[in-house]
């Protein structure tokens, strides 16, 4: 790498240059061993600044007159986020006559190592109390808890935003 100092002469060919209208890049290339860089670091401290236009740049374009399109807005229905995975869900499971209110017969409670695949996992109260269960009712296909406890856990996203929104209703 070479360092090019700044004589006297090549000052005074860039103030020339560039009150001509040449852009950095072309002043690079006419003082010679030197970079655009370097041409807009010395402008800026010398303090060079309104310097002419070219005669390209000086006549302002003309411009292509288009012919006036009426646009047909369609309104189209609100949605947010991404909903090409969004599941519609529409059925309803018929209520649990066993587990309502968290009123769970004593026969059906259960401890931690009394369940398995087929028992609703829905804990009850406290872990460190002693009244502490589980539910113990009939889960459902695939699911761990009972019909009950899966319409509380599993609530749509729509219906958790409102019940958060309007908490008196």
């Amino acid at each position: 790498m070479t360092v090019m100092s700044w004589t006297d002469d090549r000052v005074e060919q860039l103030k020339k240059l560039w009150e001509a209208g040449l852009s950095a890049s072309q002043i690079a290339a006419e003082l010679g061993n030197i970079t655009r860089n370097a041409v807009i670091g010395k402008v800026h401290r010398l303090g060079l600044s309104g310097r002419a236009k070219s005669p390209s740049s000086a006549a302002p374009r003309q411009r292509k007159v288009r012919p006036a399109q009426h646009m047909m807005r369609i309104s189209r229905p609100v949605s947010r986020g991404n909903t090409a995975l969004a599941q519609a869900f529409e059925i309803e499971a018929e209520p649990d006559p066993i587990a309502y209110d968290n009123v769970v017969p004593m026969s059906q409670r259960l401890s931690l190592l009394e369940l398995n695949e087929s028992t609703c996992h829905w804990p009850v109260g406290d872990p460190g109390s002693p009244d502490f269960f589980f539910c113990g009712g009939k889960a459902l296909n695939s699911l761990p808890y009972c019909a009950h406890h899966s319409r509380i856990a599993y609530q749509p996203a729509g219906d958790r935003r409102r019940q958060a929104r309007v908490p008196g209703k």
